[in-house]
Formats: C-alpha cells, structure tokens, sequence
C-alpha cells in the first residue's frame, strides 16, 4: 500500500517573480492590484513560510513588491469589526508620504470595507463568514454597520465592499443576502463611495437591485469575474462606469467565462477594454506562472500576491488578440495587444474607478 504523500509547497524564493519576460527591458509598467486581501495574504505567508524572512505585514510587502512595479494596491476588509485594529493600523501608516516610503517603499495603500456572506439571523444581528483567509467568525450589526461607516471617512478608504450575493454557496438565505446587499449600497450611494461587488451565480437578483438602487452612473467594480459574458454585457450597457474585475482565474482551464468576456471587449474596434486587474489575494494564483517563471519548479505556490498581475495581463493579451481586432492608430494600421498596453489601460481604469 503505497503512503499518502503531502503536495510539496516551493521554498519562498519562488514567490520573487523576475520580470515579465515579454515587457521590454526599460519600460516601466506600474502595477495596481486593485482587489487584493493583504492581512489574509500575509497570514497564508506565515502559515506556509512559519519559519520564513518576513515577520510582519510592512516586512512582506517591502520584500515581495519593491522593485516589481507595484504602484498602488486597495486592500479589501471584510472583517470588521473583529480585525478594527488591523486595518487602522495600516490605513493610518499610509497617511503621509513619510510613512509610505518608510513603511510601505513608496507603494500606495489604499483600502474598501464591506460585508457579505451571512449564515443566521437575529433580530438587528447576522452571523457573518469573513471573506479572504481569515476564519474568526464575526457579526453583521448595527455595530459593524457603524465600524464600517467610521471607516469610509478615513483618507485611505476609496469604497464600499466587497458586498454582494453569492448563490454558489448560499452561506445563508438569498432574501438575507438581499436585504444585506441592499442596506449597504443605500449606505454606499447616499455617500457617493464606489463599490466593490461580489457576485456568484445571482445574476438575476443582483442586476435587479442594482439597477434599483444604484445611479447609472456610479462607479461600480465587479470584482473576479466568473459569471456570464451575456451577463456583463448588460451591466457594462447599463452602468457606464460599471468595470469588470480580471484575476488569475481566467487562466484556469476549468473557468471559460471570464475569458468570452474579454473576447467581447475586444471584439470591435470601437470596444474599450473596461477592465481592472487585480488578484484577490491570497487566492488564485495566475496558472500561466507555471509554464514561464516557474518552469520545472516542483510543487504550487501557496498563495498569490500583487506582483504576479502581470502574468494575468499576458493572459488577457493573448485571449484579446486571438479576437483579432485592435485599435486603429495614425498610421492606419492595427495595434494588437500586449502585456504592457493591457496593464496600462487597466492602470487607467483604476484611476477612474477609485482616483488611485
């Protein structure tokens, strides 16, 4: 009988990404994760790596980003009010310039708060399941309400989120989840905040409420997108700032349509490419690393983390030429896609959907 065997985890050196290979040498091409669980991705670290270099949040991203190009991340806090301290913490040591260049190299820290996923009911109290990694359950309440109110007002806050329905896993009533969704984007439009949405499997009940609640023009981030391309295309249709958030899961063999939605943005000369990049770290690491960077490294990576968008960008390249369009420059002939131009439209975008 033969043993069960571990899945062996690479040594941390592998998480250091080289550059991207098809990005030319002396073009810099900032990267914004603009989703990206920071607090859960450094406790995957410390979890995987207990015995490894960095022993603390600043320590992790100081070593893993600086001098790969990340510009600017928005961290998303679905825990309050239980981790209130964390996220001040970080929030606060972003405040001054002193302070990002002390604590963070230079890199833009910016964060959104929210809540989603609820398993029970009370009156005025929700049981809630914390998003990213973390496993302390916490409380949707009047409190919590009133935490993430308090946040929205610190400088370093650009939204409302991540909220949402997820009928994958239905964690709780659908009609819970709606009137939970519901309550927070009343709180979001009333204080004009973008908002970060999570949405699985309820196209249906999250297109109606939106298009009941929201402005059409309210800037709206769907963020890891796996639901229908006809379903986007409806919302990008209906909400002019309305973008469609790419994360290493359109690498994935098993994930077909995040990828037909990239084919329809690209499908026309006149189609812009409504996109953010970002990486909903700690998860979903972009599985073209594999075959390029991590070539012949033995074993997955077990966590993701803002350096590696640009692999998602090579993705999304290939997938938009394969369309076969692209845009008609001065010289009348078509530009095609590269890593480089997707990373900067996508850059773009992130400064229209949160001023980052």
């Amino acid at each position: 009988m033969g043993k069960n065997k571990k899945s062996s985890v690479p040594d941390e050196q592998h998480l250091h990404l080289p550059r991207l290979s098809s990005i030319p040498e002396g073009i810099i091409t900032p990267i914004v994760d603009t989703h990206t669980h920071l607090h859960s991705t450094f406790g995957a670290y410390r979890s995987k790596y207990p015995s490894g270099r960095y022993e603390t949040v600043f320590d992790f991203v100081r070593g893993m980003y600086d001098g790969r190009g990340v510009e600017a991340i928005v961290d998303v806090w679905c825990e309050a009010p239980v981790l209130k301290q964390a996220w001040r913490e970080l929030a606060d040591s972003a405040l001054t310039e002193e302070g990002r260049k002390s604590q963070w190299a230079g890199m833009e820290y910016w964060f959104v708060m929210g809540a989603y996923q609820f398993r029970a009911y009370r009156p005025a109290l929700v049981a809630v399941l914390p998003c990213g990694a973390v496993s302390i359950p916490k409380l949707y309440s009047e409190e919590v309400e009133n935490d993430i109110l308090e946040a929205m007002a610190h400088p370093r806050c650009v939204g409302w989120g991540e909220i949402g329905l997820d009928y994958h896993y239905d964690n709780s009533p659908r009609e819970l989840q709606q009137q939970v969704f519901t309550r927070q984007l009343r709180h979001a439009v009333r204080l004009g905040k973008p908002l970060t949405i999570h949405t699985r499997e309820a196209e249906e009940d999250t297109e109606r409420i939106m298009k009941e609640e929201v402005p059409k023009d309210h800037k709206i981030h769907i963020h890891c997108y796996t639901d229908s391309p006809e379903w986007a295309a409806r919302m990008l249709g209906h909400f002019p700032n309305l973008y469609i958030g790419i994360t290493g899961v359109i690498t994935y063999s098993s994930n077909l349509n995040t990828a037909n939605v990239i084919r329809h943005l690209t499908s026309s000369p006149s189609s812009s490419l409504r996109i953010l990049l970002e990486t909903d770290a700690p998860f979903m690491v972009p599985s073209n690393l594999y075959d390029t960077a991590l070539k012949g490294v033995k074993g997955r990576l077990p966590l993701s983390h803002s350096a590696m968008i640009p692999w998602t960008a090579e993705f999304v390249t290939g997938v938009a030429n394969e369309a076969g369009t692209g845009v008609e420059v001065e010289a009348g002939r078509a530009e095609s896609w590269d890593a480089e131009r997707v990373m900067r439209v996508a850059r773009e975008n992130s400064r229209n959907m949160y001023g980052v």
